[in-house]
């Protein structure tokens, strides 16, 4: 039976039960976890597409490498599922960097990935480890289109500090009271917009394309970015953080072999190469694990 047909859908505790052999799901020793009886890699997503394809990613790559893998997808938040990976009843996830140390610690500064992982580190109870991140992200942004971009030379968030006050920033409401949003812009960076409107982020890209407003705070992998052929302004003064896509496994259930594939995926993932993906499985409606499998393919990794 495909593992990856047997489990998703379940509930949590049946897709548990299933993927280790019958033991208590909700376990808190680790005890008869996931990977450690059954003998398989047990990776889990989150409840939105990026995850469950990066879940993909990761499991391929695995198998490509002679690795039993076991997929749990569409789990949930990270308050449901990170107890999972301490128990033992998950061994591999794809996390975010920046997000997982906010999680452990949210007074944690934000920094580049390499300061961010390391606060991670020193942060992980014991059994919990991080591998290597990739240049792929999933971060706040401030998007604007070409022609924006073009008429006002835009390459930065430091070029918009001269032409903001002409300018309309939209994003959720939160962003206009964050300093990872709009308080920040203006200490960082001396941006002050003319306005900020706050919109759901179904709206944005298209406020964008109308003209209602001439920035937005995208996420970095919105397959519209690819679609509209949008501009990402660079943050060189890291104000958003490290949010880069990071392995976080629980280390008993991961051997060598499985560490080494799932280094390589971060390797060659790219954040440009993410965006694409995620254009093909929400803009297109393909498959999540056959667009896996032909990424991974096309990186020689599978």
């Amino acid at each position: 039976m495909d593992k990856r047909l047997a489990l998703v859908g379940l509930p949590l505790a049946a897709v548990l039960m299933t993927a280790c052999g019958g033991s208590d799901p909700y376990a808190e020793d680790g005890e008869g976890g996931g990977g450690a009886e059954s003998g398989s890699v047990v990776i889990g997503s989150a409840d939105f597409p990026e995850s469950t394809l990066l879940a993909e990613i990761y499991g391929r790559a695995m198998e490509a490498e002679g690795v039993d893998v076991t997929y749990q997808l569409n789990i949930g938040s990270r308050e449901v599922y990170y107890s999972q990976i301490e128990s033992g009843n998950l061994s591999v996830f794809p996390e975010y960097n920046g997000a997982t140390l906010a999680y452990l610690d949210d007074e944690a500064p934000s920094g580049n990935s390499e300061e961010t992982n390391a606060l991670i580190t020193e942060a992980l109870p014991e059994g919990l480890e991080i591998l290597d991140s990739s240049s792929a992200e999933n971060k706040d942004s401030v998007t604007v289109t070409a022609e924006t971009a073009e008429e006002h030379d835009l390459s930065t968030l430091a070029d918009l500090a001269g032409v903001a006050g002409e300018l309309t920033l939209g994003g959720p409401p939160e962003f206009e009271t964050r300093q990872q949003g709009v308080v920040g812009l203006a200490d960082v960076y001396g941006i002050e917009f003319g306005e900020f409107r706050s919109l759901e982020v179904a709206l944005l890209t298209q406020a964008l394309l109308d003209d209602d407003i001439q920035a937005a705070n995208l996420f970095t992998t919105d397959p519209q970015i690819a679609v509209e052929d949008l501009v990402v302004l660079e943050d060189p003064e890291n104000l958003f953080g490290a949010q880069n896509i990071t392995p976080l496994i629980n280390g008993e259930q991961v051997d060598e072999t499985a560490r080494g594939a799932l280094n390589a995926v971060s390797a060659a993932l790219t954040t440009e190469a993410l965006t694409a993906l995620n254009e093909r499985v929400v803009v297109q409606n393909e498959n999540a694990a056959d667009v896996a499998q032909e990424w991974l393919e096309e990186e020689g990794l599978a």
